[in-house]
C-alpha cells in the first residue's frame, strides 16, 4: 500500500511529514504549490496572519547554520498564528551530549506539534519522523547532501509563476551538484511535474557519476548546459563539504562555469536565473546577473514564505 512505501504519507495518501520531494506524487506537489498561491497575498496585507495553526507549537531545530530557511520558516509559522520556538543548539543539551532522539522526546513533552529540522546528517529528519507521536509532524529543512524539499518546492513555485506549465521547459541546474541537496530535490520535483528536459551542468568532479539514472542530461560545459534553456538554477560551491581539491581554484571555476551576462545569452532571451543562496558573487555568478532583469533570486525568497506556510498547514491538517 502507498503509505507503507512512503513514510511521508498516511494510509489515505495524505501528507503528514515533508521529508523529501522524491516519491511524492504529482498531486501532492501540486497541492502544495496551489496552497502556496493562496498564501502569497498575505504578505501584502496590513495584518499578515491567518489562524490555521493557532494553538499549535512549531519547534525550529537547526543543527546547521541558516539565514533564509530558518527566517522564512519562522515568518511562515507566525503568519499561520503558531507559537514558534527557536532552539539555540549551541546552548542546548545537545551540546552536552544529549542524543537527537532524547532532545526530540523532551521537546515533544513540551507539547510540540511540528518539528522543522535542519541537520548535517542525511536521514536525521526521517529518524525523528519515525519516533514521534502520531499527532506530531516533521518538516525537513535540509539534511546533509540528501534533500531540501521546501527549497525544491519554492523553486517549483517560482518556475511555475514565471513560466506556467512545466511540459515545454528546459531547466539547467549548474554548479556543485555533487554536494547539493537542493539539486536532488529540484530534480525529483521537476521530473514528477513533467518538465521536458532537466540538465545538470558542471565539471566532472562536481557531478555524481549516477546522475543520468535520475533522468537528466549531464553536461560538462556551460554552453552546452544552458543553450536554449528556459530556466537556469545556479548552485554555490559548497567548500565546507568538499574533501580534497576538486577544483583548481574558484577563479578557474568562474572562468568555465560562472554565469556572466555574455554567457547568459546562450540561454533563451526570456530565461530566468535562480539561486537557492547564499550567493558567492564572482565565483558561480556575476553580480551583473544577480542584479539583472532576468534574475528572480529575491522573489524566490519571498515565495519561500508562502511555500513553507503551505507545507506546514497541509501536514498539520492531516492525521497519521
Amino acid at each position: 500500500m502507498l503509505y507503507k512505501r512512503n513514510p511521508q504519507l498516511n494510509k489515505n495518501g495524505e501528507l503528514i511529514h515533508l521529508l523529501t520531494t522524491e516519491g511524492l506524487p504529482k498531486s501532492i506537489l501540486t497541492q502544495i504549490l496551489d496552497t502556496a498561491s493562496n498564501f502569497v497575498s498575505i504578505g501584502h496585507r496590513e495584518v499578515k496572519k491567518v489562524p490555521l495553526l493557532r494553538g499549535k507549537s512549531v519547534f525550529n531545530l537547526f543543527f546547521e547554520n541558516s539565514t533564509r530557511t530558518r527566517t522564512t520558516f519562522e515568518i511562515a509559522a507566525k503568519r499561520l498564528s503558531a507559537d514558534v520556538i527557536n532552539l539555540d543548539i549551541a546552548k542546548s543539551s545537545a551540546s552536552k551530549g544529549e542524543t537527537l532522539l532524547d532532545t526530540v522526546a523532551n521537546l515533544s513533552a513540551m507539547a510540540a506539534d511540528i518539528f522543522v529540522v535542519r541537520h548535517s546528517e542525511s536521514g536525521a529528519p526521517y529518524l525523528i519522523a519515525q519516533n514521534v507521536a502520531p499527532h506530531v509532524h516533521v518538516v525537513n529543512a535540509g539534511d546533509g547532501r540528501h534533500a531540501h524539499p521546501t527549497q525544491g518546492l519554492l523553486d517549483m513555485y517560482t518556475i511555475r509563476h514565471y513560466k506556467g506549465d512545466f511540459a515545454n521547459l528546459t531547466v539547467a541546474i549548474v554548479g556543485d551538484v555533487l554536494h547539493s541537496r537542493v539539486a536532488r530535490s529540484d530534480i525529483h520535483a521537476l521530473t514528477t511535474l513533467g518538465c521536458a528536459e532537466v540538465r545538470v551542468v558542471g565539471p566532472k568532479t562536481l557531478v555524481p557519476y549516477d546522475m543520468a539514472q535520475m533522468g537528466v542530461r549531464v553536461c560538462h560545459t556551460l554552453e552546452e548546459g544552458i543553450k536554449g534553456a528556459d530556466v537556469i538554477i545556479m548552485l554555490r560551491l559548497q567548500n565546507e563539504r568538499m574533501s580534497g581539491a576538486l577544483l583548481p581554484s574558484s577563479q578557474e571555476y568562474f572562468k568555465s562555469f560562472g554565469l556572466t551576462p555574455a554567457k547568459l545569452q546562450w540561454a533563451k532571451p526570456d530565461a530566468i536565473v535562480m539561486h537557492p543562496g547564499p550567493i558567492n558573487r564572482g565565483v558561480e555568478i556575476d553580480s551583473a546577473v544577480v542584479d539583472g532583469q532576468q534574475s528572480v533570486i529575491l522573489p524566490q525568497v519571498t515565495f519561500g514564505i508562502a511555500v513553507r506556510m503551505a507545507a506546514m498547514s497541509i501536514v498539520a491538517g492531516n492525521e497519521a
